[in-house]
């Protein structure tokens, strides 16, 4: 698939506000104003990066792809669930030794919850696109009543935030960029300030709810917790909706960053838990946040630049293409000197 600014610049952005709210999480709970922020951002930024994902999963979902797949998600996967568990020891992490090879740590749940919906693909590609979507939106609904459905395997992830990949599976760029008209940018901007409203002045929400990790009975609303995943969903898919909205359609310098996102999402823990085990920062204001979200954009463009990729390739797509590549340039431009 051709590359596209629109998408590219989506990409970057909601890679940029993962990393983000990975940095403010320690902080929510000593400002209003940040654990809205917060739980703002997560309403909507990993259904809108799941939507993204089953959008460009057009070739996959079959067998034949699979094998494919291991290589680019698994195989990382496992490498980096190793390279995690002993920067945790080092760390000093009192838990450094509970998560297994089954129990992803932190954010690595996105590869294994990613392969596993292209193998979910391989049967609901063949539903109807509206039946489909009912029966993914039923099962994650459902499988919040299953208390021993959890972190292993990031089973309750990858059912529950499974509809938003398969919407992005079945719909098109024409009607995606729908979004872009007037009418429908001024009426996302206010639902999305409206939605900050009443974050702020509702009651704090449990962030299991947006994380989908958790069964009913964990959160402790076994009886309406039906109901509540459903607002979840519905509210979810608004914001995701909003947001897109808005994102740009022009090249800009971070648009080549957004083929990236991958890289960004492996190795920005690195920086994140140290800086949550060594309490490096302390954010209480406005001036703090702004400062946060600095940095968080710079470790975006440093692990996205070329030769972090050149760097980690080998480690992440076990390839040495752009290391080579590299040497190539070099070798020629002696050559000519």
């Amino acid at each position: 698939m051709k590359r596209n600014a629109y998408f590219d610049n989506a990409k970057w952005i909601l890679i940029f506000l993962v990393v983000f709210g990975h940095m403010i999480q320690p902080f929510i709970t000593d400002s209003k104003a940040i654990h809205t922020l917060y739980t703002w951002m997560y309403t909507f930024h990993m259904p809108a990066f799941i939507f993204l994902a089953g959008f460009f999963a057009k070739g996959a979902g079959d067998f034949k792809f699979i094998g494919k797949l291991a290589k680019k998600l698994i195989i990382p996967y496992i490498i980096f669930q190793v390279l995690y568990t002993v920067y945790y020891f080092f760390l000093g992490k009192s838990d450094w030794y509970t998560d297994t090879i089954f129990y992803p740590h932190w954010s690595l749940w996105f590869l294994f919850s990613l392969f596993c919906w292209h193998l979910l693909l391989i049967l609901y590609k063949k539903i109807p696109p509206f039946l489909g979507i009912s029966i993914a939106l039923a099962v994650g609904i459902l499988i919040g009543f299953a208390d021993n459905v959890g972190h292993t395997f990031s089973l309750s992830r990858t059912f529950v935030f499974f509809p938003y990949f398969l919407i992005g599976f079945w719909v098109t760029k024409n009607q995606i960029l729908v979004l872009k008209q007037k009418a429908v940018k001024y009426s996302a901007l206010l639902f999305l300030a409206v939605a900050a409203l009443v974050i702020y002045f509702l009651p704090d929400i449990d962030s299991g709810w947006l994380l989908s990790s958790k069964s009913y009975s964990t959160l402790g609303t076994v009886e309406f917790g039906a109901f509540a995943r459903l607002a979840v969903y519905i509210t979810s898919t608004l914001m995701a909706a909003s947001v897109l909205a808005w994102i740009p359609q022009k090249e800009m310098a971070i648009t080549p960053l957004g083929a990236r996102t991958l890289y960004v999402y492996l190795l920005h823990g690195f920086f994140v838990q140290f800086f949550r085990e060594t309490e490096m920062f302390n954010v209480t204001g406005i001036g703090g946040l702004l400062g946060i979200a600095l940095l968080s954009a710079l470790i975006v463009v440093m692990l996205s630049s070329k030769w972090n990729i050149a760097l980690w390739q080998p480690v992440i797509e076990g390839s040495a293409k752009n290391i080579r590549q590299w040497f190539s340039k070099k070798r020629q431009s002696d050559m000519s000197a």
